[in-house]
């Protein structure tokens, strides 16, 4: 398991560019809420505490990640953003919803970022359980949307 000695929350504050200047957007799935809230406080929770201004970062909700793409490219088109985390968490059902979502999901943010200036950050949980998901997003692995905020404020001074 990749994250079985990794706490997803931890860095390291000397080793990331201020955010102060940037301006980002996060995307956030309505499906699973309780997961998807937490991504987001980790998210945002680390982006303010590198520097980045409560003003600077814009929050749209969709119904589930499969719209993700969809917005993170609207997002991108009409607002002045340096990168966009897109927030999601898909857990495993009876059915093969899960495979077709999760793949079309990574797909679609995958070639947001090939055909586009802006970085979109890969924040979507796909995991087999509930508890799993928990464990990622605030629990014993810490939060995947702090490691994503972290990433965001990376990327989006690339070639900087």
């Amino acid at each position: 398991m990749a994250t079985s000695n990794k706490n997803l929350s931890a860095y390291n504050k000397d080793t990331v560019p201020n955010a102060g200047p940037l301006r980002f957007g996060l995307v956030v799935s309505e499906w699973n809420p309780m997961i998807t809230e937490a991504l987001f406080k980790g998210a945002f929770e680390a982006l303010v505490d590198c520097g980045a201004q409560k003003s600077h970062i814009l929050r749209w909700n969709v119904p589930g990640s499969f719209e993700l793409a969809f917005a993170c490219k609207k997002m991108i088109m009409t607002q002045k953003v340096d990168a966009v985390i897109a927030i999601g968490s898909i857990i495993q059902g009876e059915t093969k919803h899960f495979d077709f979502v999760c793949n079309a999901t990574a797909k679609g943010i995958m070639d947001l970022n090939l055909q586009m200036t802006v970085p979109i950050i890969f924040c979507v949980l796909t995991d087999n359980t509930l508890q799993q998901a928990t464990d990622r997003s605030g629990g014993k692995h810490g939060n995947k949307g702090t490691e994503a905020a972290i990433a965001a404020i990376k990327m989006a001074l690339v070639g900087n």
